[in-house]
């Protein structure tokens, strides 16, 4: 079945529908991850967006229900260069195309990815439509019509509606050692260390996970929950999650985050680095095109070290509306654009990447460490309550 990408500016590319046929719109963004379209899929920080992989082949390992980072698919629609029409890995459950037919999520191969990509780096993310059932002129028409990322409200479609305690598979896998009497593929997890409670502005599994493999154990909260709610807990830390959309349009969230600093040690990632940093009362901005990928450079500042990161995000932190009790920690060396914050006597820090995700593969899990050691510190009377 043949299928139509338009995008805002006129251009179109024609290809072939796999997955669901249909019609989306969506701002239309790249990733230039090598692997890990499954990842991409299920991370609620997608919604809304068409997304194109930049990695030519797409499809070849399948699908493993392990591996969601969400108990479903969030992108609007899927393009990619080349499906797989076999899948070879033994923990496959399912082909990515009928997966995708499935959710009702559309995909188109067989277009020129790294053309859009170009076209996308040059003249910035724009809206587009991703259709098996229109014509070019009005796919174009649909993208335009459709409603841009900036003011945007994701957030409130893919937050829990209630609150749960994470008790998911979490143990990491490792290779068992038989001539050492191991036989099992997972390794014991830690004693828990610290209760705390995780806003969900669309938090992906492997976050959680990695928070009990560090010894945390997390109650997860819906978006709306108020300081008073989570104050009233008595959580031992605060974690701020992953999420879609822009940053600047959640002022509700914005206020009672604000209402919490100095009251308990927060950690935040992504969006909830954003958020964090409206809470200090700085701004955010729209990037171009989007940071979107695991080969993403960051410098610590601190240390001088630097880490390959992964990252998935259209917006950034602008560092000249940082008051000046805020330090800067990380930047991405390829923009200089804000990458880690940290407030100087408050216990709060946050990162714009995701330490879950491994691209290094293990560049970036000390922040988990650097959390409970944050907790340790407030608990021991160094920071003032």
């Amino acid at each position: 079945m043949k299928a139509i990408l338009a995008l805002e500016d006129g251009t179109i590319f024609e290809g072939q529908s796999f997955g669901a046929p249909g019609t989306c719109t969506g701002e239309a963004c790249f990733n230039t991850s090598m692997s890990g379209y499954q990842e991409v899929l299920t991370d609620p920080s997608y919604r809304g967006q068409i997304v194109a992989m930049t990695y030519p082949l797409i499809g070849n390992y399948g699908i493993c229900e392990e591996d969601n980072e969400s108990s479903q698919p969030h992108v609007r629609g899927f393009v990619i260069g080349e499906l797989a029409r076999l899948h070879s890995s033994w923990r496959a459950n399912e082909a990515l195309s009928p997966w995708m037919k499935r959710h009702g999520i559309p995909g188109i191969e067989g277009i020129d990815t790294r053309k859009l990509t170009k076209i996308l780096r040059s003249r910035g993310a724009m809206r587009a439509c991703l259709t098996t059932e229109l014509d070019a002129a009005a796919a174009v028409e649909a993208a335009r019509n459709s409603a841009p990322m900036e003011g945007s409200d994701f957030v409130r479609e893919v937050s829990t509606p209630e609150t749960y305690h994470w008790e998911g598979e979490s143990r990491a896998w490792k290779l068992p050692n038989p001539s050492a009497g191991d036989e099992t593929n997972y390794a014991e997890l830690p004693p828990v260390q610290y209760r705390i409670i995780a806003y969900d502005f669309g938090i992906k599994r492997n976050i959680l996970r990695c928070l009990r493999q560090a010894g945390f154990d997390v109650t997860v909260v819906n978006a709306n929950a108020t300081a008073e709610e989570i104050l009233a807990a008595k959580p031992d830390g605060l974690f701020l999650s992953n999420g879609p959309g822009d940053p600047a349009a959640l002022t509700a969230i914005h206020e009672q985050i604000r209402a919490m600093l100095g009251k308990l040690p927060i950690f935040g990632i992504c969006l909830g680095h954003q958020i964090l940093a409206h809470a200090f009362g700085a701004k955010t901005f729209k990037l171009k095109f989007g940071h979107r990928g695991g080969n993403q450079p960051v410098k610590d500042l601190r240390s001088g070290k630097v880490a390959i990161t992964s990252q998935n995000h259209g917006f950034a932190v602008d560092d000249a509306s940082l008051p000046d009790d805020v330090e800067v920690t990380h930047r991405n060396l390829n923009d200089g654009t804000v990458e880690g914050i940290r407030h100087k006597t408050y216990p709060v820090f946050s990162v714009q990447y995701h330490p879950e995700a491994a691209p290094g593969p293990k560049d970036a899990d000390y922040f988990f460490g650097e959390f409970i050691e944050l907790i340790d510190n407030f608990r021991a009377g160094k920071y003032d309550a």
